[in-house]
């Protein structure tokens, strides 16, 4: 670009360019024909590399006087249009009006939310049925089954440690159990109630009704398990025939929602914050789907060190929920990578870069290109710069114009 704007200077000052022109001309011919003349006068003896010097130096001296003075002569009788050649050609881009932002790659797994792990809360004789990794279990059906009877799945972030009837105290656990029983169909306004009333223990018995088990009205522990819901089950540590025992896993699992886990480095992790939107690319590096930052972790890991090896950086969690899940039903997990927009501005003037020329000053100004006009020089106040662009404001600059550019 120096190089550029050098030639432009010159194109503008003909004058300047002459002399330029003339001195270098002088001096190539100068030198040539003193070397030549050294080499001829001494017959290439070891005295014409002296001779050849000394003639160079005089030589140079003298071409360079003269063709500075013909050079200005003719520069100067060119007029605007006239004096160096640059050989630079150059083409025009238009000034647009558009949006523009920065953005930073990070890295990250896609896989499924809410890891869960279900464990047993009874004993029994043995595991008469397991689900299969991979396999979906939705609210209400069965998550495994003990001594040939079904343990159903309720949907539920707190599990089962206490037996459910009327008269227990109030709590958490009351709240999930009648959210339950009102999504499955079974009742009427327990949505939010955190009392086990008549009306859950009607609800109650009518759900024990539809499972085929005896309709007690109460939930005894072992009787159902909550997880998130629908439940995908990725691994199953019990075994068919194995001895159930209370507080051993059973199952673990995920939700069915898809995310995107990030490890992202500490001096990094100011670049995200809960809501922000960013944009995700797929396994095939040019498919790209929305996402938002759901989860950031405030506190940062470190990986176990190894032997013989520099610790490893510390990272903070961050999790993004995908808008369109749909966009990555082809993909069980896979790697992908998650830009971030660290700065952004939206409506302003931008240029190309390369439209850019440096002022003795320090600023920077622009070429507008007028139709049938001769071109003026804009001075602009430069952005923030994304990609290719970068965002101008001037007076006498207007989206539309026609600016100069490299061709």
């Amino acid at each position: 670009m120096n190089r550029d704007r050098g030639r432009r200077w010159l194109a503008g000052r003909p004058a300047a360019a002459g002399v330029l022109a003339g001195v270098l001309a002088g001096v190539t011919a100068g030198v040539v024909t003193a070397l030549v003349a050294a080499v001829l006068i001494t017959g290439g003896g070891p005295a014409s590399a002296s001779s050849a010097a000394d003639g160079a130096a005089g030589g140079a001296t003298g071409g360079a006087a003269g063709g500075a003075a013909g050079g200005a002569a003719g520069g100067a009788g060119s007029g605007v249009g006239g004096g160096l050649d640059t050989g630079v050609q150059t083409g025009g881009a238009r000034v647009v009006r558009t949006d523009l932002s920065t953005t930073v790659p990070l890295f990250g797994t896609l896989g499924f939310a809410s890891p869960a792990t279900v464990v047993g809360a009874t004993g029994g004789h043995a595991y008469t049925w397991l689900p299969a990794p991979g396999s979906v279990i939705a609210a209400g059906q069965p998550a495994y089954e003990v001594d040939g009877r079904a343990v159903p799945l309720l949907s539920g972030d707190r599990p089962v440690w206490r037996a459910l009837g009327v008269g227990a105290a109030r709590g958490p656990d009351i709240a999930e159990l009648n959210a339950n029983l009102e999504a499955l169909g079974h009742g009427h306004g327990l949505a939010g109630s955190d009392r086990f009333t008549a009306t859950t223990a009607a609800a109650l018995r009518r759900w024990q009704r539809a499972l085929g088990v005896p309709a007690t009205g109460r939930l005894d522990l072992g009787q159902a398990v909550f997880a998130p819901a629908p439940l995908r089950v990725q691994a199953v540590p019990a075994q068919i025939g194995g001895q159930p025992r209370p507080g051993e896993p059973v199952l673990s699992g995920t939700s069915n929602d898809r995310v995107v886990e990030l490890a992202v480095p500490v001096d990094q992790a100011f670049l995200l914050h809960v809501s922000d939107q960013v944009t995700v690319t797929l396994p095939d590096a040019h498919s790209t789907t929305a996402g938002t930052v759901s989860a950031v972790s405030p506190v940062a890991e470190q990986a176990a060190e190894e032997p013989g090896r520099r610790p490893a950086a510390a990272t903070v969690a961050v999790t993004v929920a995908l808008a369109d899940p749909a966009a990555v039903a082809g993909y069980t997990t896979a790697p992908v990578s998650v830009l971030v927009t660290t700065a952004g501005v939206r409506g302003v003037l931008a240029v190309p870069v390369v439209a850019l020329v440096a002022l003795p000053d320090g600023g920077f100004a622009v070429i507008v290109l007028a139709d049938g006009g001769a071109p003026r020089q804009v001075p602009v106040t430069g952005g923030l710069f994304a990609g290719t662009l970068v965002e101008v404001s001037g007076a006498g600059l207007a989206e539309g114009d026609v600016v100069e550019v490299p061709a």
